[in-house]
């Protein structure tokens, strides 16, 4: 009876061991499993609108938001989410590499780890960030005009 005993104890110890739950990748609190339909609906209720016109039915979708410095694009296949891009309304070099600094330490201080930074130059950034379900890269771009983009992408 003591050996059935330790050998459940083992057999549910083993199982939850091995059915550790899979860390869900979120853009901004909505998880990326969630079927496109629902994190557009998501983002509508964020005040977030589709921009019909740049959107691609069927494979991308492009949202404003009347407030936010920024919209986003998301790419999926069938109903499944791919990357969520925020590319950011800014109008000097200045205030994109502030944005990027913030962004990039904000998310330092919400995942708890360093990113690698590839390219940190004056007008060329990147910082990329891995999370267990994901990639997230901050990137600056000041060439011409000033871009900043943040790209999530899911693991495959």
């Amino acid at each position: 009876m003591k050996k059935l005993t330790i050998l459940a104890i083992a057999l549910v110890a083993l199982c939850a061991c091995n059915n550790k739950e899979n860390a869900t990748f979120m853009y901004r609190g909505l998880a990326f499993s969630m079927p496109v339909t629902q994190f557009v609906d998501s983002m509508k209720g964020r005040g977030f609108a589709v921009d019909s016109a740049a959107s691609d039915s069927g494979r991308t979708v492009v949202m404003t938001h009347p407030v936010e410095r920024y919209h986003v694009l998301a790419a999926f296949k069938g109903d499944t989410l791919l990357t969520i891009q925020e590319n950011y309304l800014l109008t000097t070099n200045d205030s994109t590499r502030n944005q990027w600094q913030q962004l990039r330490d904000g998310l330092e201080k919400e995942l708890g780890s360093w990113p690698d930074c590839p390219m940190l130059k004056d007008d060329h950034k990147i910082a990329n960030f891995e999370t267990e379900g994901g990639f997230i890269s901050v990137i600056l771009e000041n060439t011409y005009t000033p871009t900043l983009a943040v790209q999530y992408k899911v693991k495959r």
